[in-house]
């Protein structure tokens, strides 16, 4: 389904959110399809079950997967889940820092609006 950073400082269980969010987002996965429970994801990411178990109950708290009890987890409508004030503000924060880096880099203005469309648009299907 996807790789792990073992090299990163984000944590496994994040990593797993992370990429299984935007599997969902970007419509990979789309509503209604079963995702690997946790046993299987774990063994194919080569992790504990309990690291996955913890992405999958933030991820379901989330509301980006529910579990059918007999049944596996499946991913949510997508109308109903919307970002928490929370994580909209650690966001903004990061993409202040990562312009103040630039500033401290010397990096020009119209440069620095470059670089972000351009990652805008590496970012591909974003609404």
């Amino acid at each position: 389904m996807f790789e792990l950073d073992l090299k990163s400082r984000k944590s496994i269980s994040l990593q797993i959110i992370d990429r299984i969010k935007e599997l969902i987002v970007s419509g990979v996965i789309c509503e209604g399809s079963k995702i690997p429970s946790v046993r299987e994801m774990a063994a194919e990411l080569t992790v504990n079950p309990n690291t996955v178990q913890k992405a999958y109950r933030i991820l379901e708290q989330q509301g980006y997967i529910y579990t059918s009890p007999g049944r596996g987890t499946f991913v949510s409508d997508r109308k109903d889940t919307a970002a928490s004030p929370a994580e909209i503000a650690e966001a903004e924060k990061y993409l202040k820092e990562s312009i103040n880096k630039l500033y401290l880099l010397g990096i020009s203005k119209k440069e620095a609006k470059e670089m972000i469309e351009a990652a805008i648009s590496e970012r591909g299907n974003w609404k």
